[in-house]
């Protein structure tokens, strides 16, 4: 008997009673139904609020960070059970890896980021802090905190896993607790995931909870430090922006809808070039994975005119080969569609498309998938089409089947080729394959107005590329426009979304104080002993020494040259010297930087362990034979990253604020040094 869905709400699976059938896309029995009970959606907001933010803020973003990375090791050791619920929405093995494991190695790669860009603290400093007055003791900068609200996300059908998981990574981490809603569809997979990460006890309380069904007065109930964020078709993102609550409150809403994404052969590219067969291998792989139901998918194909019948006839080719049914079949490279209501839309919206069009490929080029069963499964023959008017067909450009379907359209000029490709009226994502520089560095600034990501692809790119319609949680993911206007993805950017951000004013010791953060001008803390004999529990943000001096003499930079091997003019030729800007020869800037480190490094064995990069180095005043210098070092910030080394000591991460003055007390050098700092235990 087919199972039942439930939802998880307040930290309960709700549901019994079966309700609205679901079927398996690849034969259309019945698998799963949704439930029958109503969701109180006051309780889950309730939960949400008063379980899960104060059970996430307890956590700060390093611990955070770590809680993700342990989650997306525990369903790593379980993605085999994720795939064979995935088999039922139709998707092949490789369909279902982006998925599954991209889902789960979304939260591999914020973990990573959030350990790397993150502090170990619930206030994310976004400096740098700047003076606003003459005399040092007034200053702003900007913070992000944590809303103190929830997060409601609303996904589509084509990615049940990933969908989720994509949105609730940076959610986690900026402490946000979310109500997941999927797309009623393929909710199973979904609903199975959840069940995992509910299982695995590595989330707080409230952290994560699960909508099967309606989402009913949900929306109505959110308030001006919720989130909603929104994948799906354009015309339900309209419809729910529109709602009066979001509005009436200034709720922010992020939408990702479905957009005519286009990829552009460009005209220096030949039949004879690798860059052609590259241009038609992604088209065919765009059509074909996930049976095309991907919001990134290549829904438009715009190739010169004097090319189109070698790229019809090379893509036929290729969707020849193509074998379709039921991927559990040996050979089958396509699955089906997510349902038979799906396919039904698609095959309307194929016809709107071929109305005043040709179809060069389609159901009639043999199309017959294999597998039992597989009569009554929703697939969809791969289907191509030829318009040879785009400029005044609007169809082409307006009408989106979500499915193996994708039409070529004729340009005579990049302008014109540019020109189509901004008809879609805002899309995710747009392909340039091209072999000339000169193209790409012409043609891309004009695409990216209308498009969130431009892929730019050559024999060069070839050899690493992610391929046109693959996010990248590094990348923004979002478009202007019909595809949404919203933003997700983008590395921290994406937990930035989550955050409130705020100006702060006050003197630089009161920003140090809330950001946490070293602020220059701000009371130090000096003592007898060496910041570096400090270990990472004792050092507080502020920890001072100012060192001795030292005289940059000839010498010194005769010397330094000789090691380096720098014999730039401006510190060996006394008469080029004078005739420069400075008037006479200066010392090299890296000498500066060693003189510093001489100065302040603590030469004996402690708990400093390692120097592992500099960052924001200014060379701001040059330093002449004969001046004085000398360094301040202050302990700007700490970061816990909860590691320890191969011997099992603990350890965290210190940045240190270096300013290098001379004797004028002018600034002559500034930096941060990053270190490895061991703990006492």
């Amino acid at each position: 008997m087919p199972q039942t869905l439930q939802s998880l709400i307040a930290g309960r699976w709700h549901g019994k009673e079966a309700a609205t059938p679901l079927y398996n896309a690849l034969n259309n029995s019945v698998i799963y139904h949704t439930h029958a009970e109503a969701i109180d959606f006051s309780e889950a907001v309730t939960y949400a609020r008063k379980t899960g933010v104060p059970a996430l803020m307890k956590l700060d973003f390093q611990q955070r960070a770590q809680r993700l990375k342990a989650l997306a090791l525990y369903l790593m050791e379980r993605k085999e059970e994720l795939y064979k619920i995935s088999h039922l929405t139709g998707a092949t093995r490789a369909d279902s890896w982006v998925d599954v494991e991209g889902g789960i190695g979304t939260l591999f790669a914020y973990a990573s980021m959030g350990s790397r860009e993150l502090p170990s603290s619930n206030v994310l400093h976004e400096g740098p802090a700047m003076a606003l007055g003459k005399r040092g003791g007034f200053a702003g900068t900007h913070i992000l905190v944590p809303r103190g609200g929830l997060a409601v996300h609303i996904n589509a059908f084509n990615f049940p896993i990933w969908g989720l998981l994509e949105k609730f990574a940076p959610t986690f981490l900026a402490a946000m607790p979310c109500i997941g809603k999927p797309a009623t569809a393929t909710s199973y997979l979904t609903e199975a995931v959840v069940r995992m990460i509910h299982e695995s006890g590595l989330m707080p309380d409230g952290a994560l909870q699960l909508v099967i069904g309606s989402t009913g007065d949900l929306l109505d109930r959110l308030t001006g430090a919720d989130v909603v964020t929104f994948t799906g078709s354009a015309d339900t993102a309209a419809k729910l922006r529109a709602n009066r609550n979001l509005i009436a409150n200034s709720i922010p809403f992020a939408a990702e809808a479905d957009s005519l994404n286009c990829a552009i052969l460009a005209p220096d590219v030949t039949p004879d070039d690798a860059e052609f067969d590259l241009f038609v291998k992604e088209v065919a792989r765009e059509m074909t994975g996930k049976a095309g139901q991907k919001c990134t998918a290549i829904r438009r194909i715009i190739v010169p005119r004097n090319r189109v019948d070698a790229v019809a006839e090379r893509l036929r080719e290729r969707l020849a080969k193509v074998t379709v049914g039921d991927p559990s079949v040996e050979g089958v490279r396509m699955g089906a569609l997510a349902s038979k209501d799906q396919q039904r839309d698609v095959a309307e919206r194929v016809a709107m498309l071929a109305q005043g069009n040709e179809i060069v490929f389609g159901e009639r080029d043999g199309f017959k998938p294999v597998g039992e069963g597989v009569h009554d499964g929703a697939f969809f023959s791969p289907t191509l089409l030829l318009c040879r008017n785009a400029s005044s067909n609007d169809a082409v450009h307006d009408v989106e089947a979500f499915g193996p379907v994708s039409t070529m359209m004729t340009y005579d000029g990049i302008d014109e080729a540019l020109e189509l490709a901004a008809r879609g009226k805002g899309s995710l994502v747009s392909t340039l394959v091209t072999k000339d520089p000169k193209t790409a560095a012409y043609a891309v600034p004009v695409a990216a107005a209308s498009h969130g990501r431009v892929h730019i692809l050559d024999k060069e790119a070839s050899v690493d590329s992610t391929g046109h319609g693959s996010p990248l949680p590094q990348l923004k993911h979002g478009g202007p426009g019909r595809a949404g206007g919203g933003e997700e993805l983008g590395g921290i950017r994406a937990v930035r979304h989550f955050l409130q951000r705020s100006a702060v004013q006050g003197s630089p010791t009161m920003l140090a104080a809330v950001t946490g953060e070293y602020v220059r001008g701000a009371v130090v803390n000096e003592s007898d002993v060496h910041p570096f004999r400090k270990y990472f529990e004792d050092l507080q943000m502020g920890d001072s020494l100012l060192t001795h001096r030292r005289t940059v003499s000839e010498a010194d930079i005769v010397n330094f040259g000789g090691i380096s091997g720098d014999y730039f003019y401006m510190h060996f030729d006394e008469i080029a010297a004078k005739d420069t800007q400075f008037g006479k020869r200066i010392a090299h800037g890296y000498f500066v930087l060693s003189a510093a480190a001489g100065l302040f490094v603590s030469p004996a064995p402690g708990p400093v362990l390692a120097n592992y990069g500099l960052d924001n180095l200014r060379f701001i005043t040059p330093v002449a034979i004969g001046d004085t210098i000398r360094a301040r070092l202050t302990c700007k910030r700490k970061v816990d990253r909860n590691r320890t080394d191969d011997q099992g000591r603990g350890q965290g991460v210190v940045a240190w604020d270096v300013q290098v003055t001379n004797q004028n007390d002018e600034l002559v050098a500034s930096y941060d040094i990053l270190t490895l700092v061991m703990k006492k235990s």
